[in-house]
């Protein structure tokens, strides 16, 4: 029986050859398409599917918010702004009108929150676990948007606020950490549900930013997109990670919990490379936005990505990313 292909190698072989210009050989998180008056239009679609995204016990009012939000991040990578949505819903006849109305409601207070309004979409049945689909479109001045393929050795690697949290909440839905005390969890938990998209920040990083993606597979494997598609290498340096005070906890107890940091995903923080020069207009802009920025590495020339540890020696990871297939 032949190997199933990876996630990548299936878009690379079956899907890059379709793509437009724009498609951007579908090597980013978004397209980027000619629009009015000296702006750009961004696309991004994401899907989000009961028992593999979200759990079929989380709020409705919760799931809609992520479905919208983790696209949103992808905008905030490319340093768009959002004006609009398209919305597929593919559910069970469980979802009653209740369900629906929690959903509506969440989408509905984070377009107040965010600016953004739906336009259109598609709702079919089905009889297994919910599916929900969502493109989002952003407009960024034209030729500005921030892609993965601009990291250059030299740059050094920065992310915005802490990672980890997500993949903590996770375990911790699952049972795990049971350790922590209730407002840790509670954090955790909505890290996980919650993502919060730096829209203002990816907006702000136009012009420092040589190269830019959100945090949703984990930032071993992200960061290696980046430097795949840039033909670079990165150093991280693990002790150089943010972490928030919930996570810290749960490090303490358990140590090889470091690894949600490093390869947890769903962090949906920012992670980009820009120069050292750059460093009082990244803390600038961090005061700024209430958003911290921290620089955990480097680029350098050649291939791949190391995690070093406290004392320097190269760490295995043992969550790689998250990988569909």
């Amino acid at each position: 029986m032949a190997p199933t292909l990876g996630e990548f190698e299936r878009i690379a072989r079956f899907f890059a050859p379709l793509a437009a210009p724009g498609g951007l050989d579908l090597a980013d998180d978004a397209a980027i398409i000619d629009g009015p008056m000296g702006e750009d239009y961004v696309l991004t679609a994401d899907a989000i599917v009961e028992g593999v995204h979200f759990r079929g016990e989380d709020p409705p009012f919760a799931v809609a918010q992520k479905l919208l939000r983790v696209n949103l991040s992808d905008l905030a990578a490319k340093g768009a702004a959002p004006f609009g949505y398209l919305l597929t819903t593919a559910l069970p006849a469980s979802r009653d009108e209740r369900w629906l109305k929690a959903f509506a409601a969440g989408l509905a207070a984070d377009q107040a929150r965010y600016g953004i309004a739906l336009l259109g979409g598609d709702s079919v049945a089905i009889p297994g676990p919910i599916s929900l689909s969502l493109t989002a479109l952003g407009r960024v001045p034209k030729g500005r948007a921030v892609l993965r393929r601009g990291a250059r050795p030299g740059d050094r690697v920065y992310v915005t606020g802490t990672l980890g949290d997500a993949a903590l909440g996770l375990a911790s839905l699952g049972g795990a950490l049971p350790g922590l005390d209730a407002a840790a969890r509670a954090f955790l938990v909505d890290r996980y549900r919650l993502p919060q998209p730096r829209l203002a920040l990816g907006r702000a990083l136009i012009g420092t930013a040589h190269a830019m993606m959100d945090i949703s597979d984990g930032l071993v494997a992200d960061l290696g997109h980046i430097c795949g598609v840039s033909g670079v290498a990165a150093i991280i340096e693990a002790p150089r990670l943010p972490l928030s005070p919930a996570a810290e906890a749960a490090l303490r107890a358990e140590p090889a919990r470091l690894a949600a940091a490093l390869g947890g995903g769903d962090d949906y923080e920012l992670l980009f490379t820009a120069p050292p020069r750059s460093d009082e207009t990244l803390a600038a802009l961090a005061r700024a936005e209430g958003v911290a920025i921290t620089a955990i590495g480097r680029i350098e020339a050649g291939t791949g990505v190391t995690v070093l540890d406290a004392e320097g020696a190269a760490m295995t990871v043992e969550i790689g990313g998250y990988r569909h297939f």
